[in-house]
């Protein structure tokens, strides 16, 4: 499947996944929206984007929190940019590491608004356009969190179940039309993701990745891309990736 000409919109863009995603599918030719909360950090992907391939970005600040702000932003961009036709619903985080009895429900709320509403919300902005087209292929950024909790990890696994669960329903509502519904779950990959859930804490989330080879974003960006450029007719339905020392949530042998 050619992508020049192809419009695809990626939340959460200015760093990690969501930044690989946007260089990935600049490079194979496709037209990049990107968004994010950070706007200084997404403007630096939006330059390199230009820079590298000297294509045009259209990049604004977005946080998928906001219901509203979401379809606003997606019913007001420039007709250039309107028609989405690959949409990567990759925003998320883990916020705390810590028992259920001790979590805090601050922690719990920016998690489950950020995982699992903000992944509705901008869905149900972009998915009308899709349909009236007749063309579309969503991407949803799981994990195998979703298939396997693990100590202190319970509210985070339990988003992205939802998020599992949420794209096999959408794959249900929409198999009368063309539109794809895929996911892509990763193991350990070393981003952002650990010093934003331990709050900063480098050293901490250094530890987390120490004694392995984890998958880096640029990995992921390539299983998305490959689910974003099967033939119309291929709908990848989910993708699982473990770093090769990893087996599952818990079990990680580490070279220390």
């Amino acid at each position: 499947m050619e992508l020049t000409g192809n419009t695809v919109f990626i939340t959460g863009a200015s760093s990690g996944i969501g930044r690989s995603c946007a260089l990935k599918f600049a490079e194979l030719g496709a037209q990049v929206l990107i968004s994010a909360r950070r706007k200084g950090r997404l403007e630096e992907v939006a330059n390199e984007i230009r820079a590298r391939w000297k294509k045009e970005v259209y990049a604004f600040e977005l946080d998928v929190r906001d219901e509203k702000k979401v379809d606003e932003a997606i019913h007001r961009l420039p007709a250039a940019w309107s028609a989405i036709d690959i949409l990567v619903n990759n925003a998320g985080l883990s916020r705390g590491f810590d028992k259920i009895q001790e979590g805090k429900v601050e922690d719990w709320d920016e998690m489950v608004d950020t995982n699992v509403k903000g992944l509705l919300y901008v869905t149900h902005s972009v998915v009308p356009g899709m349909i009236k087209r007749n063309k579309g292929t969503i991407i949803n950024i799981g994990s195998i969190a979703g298939d396997e909790a693990y100590p202190r990890g319970n509210v985070y696994a339990a988003t992205k179940a939802a998020v599992d669960s949420l794209t096999r329903g959408m794959r249900m509502d929409l198999v009368d039309t063309p539109i794809r519904v895929c996911s892509v779950d990763p193991g350990l990959v070393q981003t952002e993701f650990s010093e934003v859930r331990f709050r900063g804490n480098a050293e901490r989330a250094r530890k987390v990745y120490e004694g392995i080879t984890p998958l880096s974003p640029d990995d992921i960006a390539d299983a998305v891309a490959f689910c974003a450029t099967r033939p119309p007719h291929v709908q990848i339905g989910r993708m699982t990736m473990y770093p090769t020392s990893q087996a599952s949530t818990t079990l990680v042998d580490r070279k220390t």
